[in-house]
């Protein structure tokens, strides 16, 4: 049985088409990432799967459980941790977990129990009778993230987890994440972060304005535009608009500057090398480091959507600050 089967799944808001008839499978013990730029409909995706949305039309079944039609029944297999959950900051950390365990009907002991597991393995136990509000963001999402096991759910969603962490927080929980589905947890993540997506997932689907345009494993999306090479360098010395001369290379596609390192995308590696010598040889330039390299992850999804990780980004930002707003209107 797999943890997640989706047919055909579609929500209008209105006349806007928001997902637009996406089919795909979990298995259990998968790590499933769905990437795609903001407004796509990742969260509009997640929101039907797990219960919080009636979708216009198709099924979504978690564990074998109609979503729709038994939902009660689907929110003791899934445990949700979307990117504007909180605990209650005047609750302490232990007595968040007492509150979402007793949610789940789950036994006084059996509550206790798993707390205490899961503070431990998060690296907050010591900390469990302070009050969350004197926690950083980090811990705070830590403790979001138990609440969300508490009753050990088979199937883990996740929107945007580490969105806004600091980077030693945000390899915590990403460790974390891959322990507990090493463990057998299930693990279904939407995240603008492409990278993260490329460490931690099995398979990834990429959305984009409501379509599922690709789903496959990060390595076989990256090996699908293996054709197109990169060839990286660095100069002793930056010249402004080095990479505006470097793409006039005859055998070059495109290029993008990398901290002091610019990418040169090609089908032809050997060929830009060896234009690349004579062109720091004519400019007097001293070549400090060249590699070639293969596309990532983040290329793929450039080549199928248009959007880089900084662009979702960006969009990912500008819709946090639209949602801020209309709560303050």
């Amino acid at each position: 049985m797999n943890a997640l089967n989706v047919d055909n799944l579609t929500k209008y808001y209105g006349d806007l088409l928001a997902v637009d008839h996406i089919s795909f499978k979990v298995r259990q013990g998968e790590f499933f990432g769905l990437l795609g730029p903001n407004g796509a409909g990742k969260t509009t995706t997640i929101r039907m799967l797990t219960g919080l949305l009636k979708p216009t039309s198709g099924t979504a079944r978690v564990m074998g459980i109609d979503v729709v039609k038994n939902p009660v029944d689907v929110k003791a297999q899934i445990g949700v941790i979307s990117e504007t959950a909180n605990p209650y900051l005047e609750m302490s950390a232990w007595d968040n977990l007492m509150f979402a365990g007793s949610m789940h009907d789950m036994p006084k002991d059996e509550r206790e129990e798993q707390a205490e597991n899961l503070l431990k393995l998060l690296g907050i136990y010591d900390r469990r009778n302070e009050k969350v509000g004197n926690f950083s963001k980090g811990l705070r999402k830590r403790v979001t993230i138990a609440m969300a096991l508490i009753h050990d759910p088979p199937l883990l969603f996740l929107d945007e987890p580490t969105a806004g962490l600091d980077v030693q927080s945000a390899r915590m929980i990403r460790e974390f994440l891959r322990k507990l589905n090493e463990r057998g947890t299930t693990i279904f993540l939407t995240t603008h972060y492409i990278e993260e997506a490329d460490l931690l997932c099995d398979r990834v689907g990429i959305i984009k304005s409501g379509k599922l345009i690709a789903l496959d494993s990060p390595e076989n999306l990256k090996a699908a535009n293996r054709e197109e090479k990169i060839v990286e360098v660095s100069f002793g010395k930056y010249i402004t608009g080095i990479e505006k001369e470097l793409v006039k290379l005859s055998a070059v596609n495109r290029t993008k500057k990398r901290g002091d390192k610019i990418q040169l995308y090609t089908n032809d590696p050997s060929k830009v090398i060896q234009e690349i010598s004579k062109f720091a040889e004519g400019k007097n330039l001293k070549i400090v480091s060249i590699n070639t390299l293969t596309p990532t992850l983040e290329d793929a999804l450039v080549e199928l959507t248009g959007f880089s990780s900084l662009d979702m980004e960006r969009m990912e930002q500008i819709g946090r600050l639209r949602k801020i707003k209309m709560k303050g209107v």
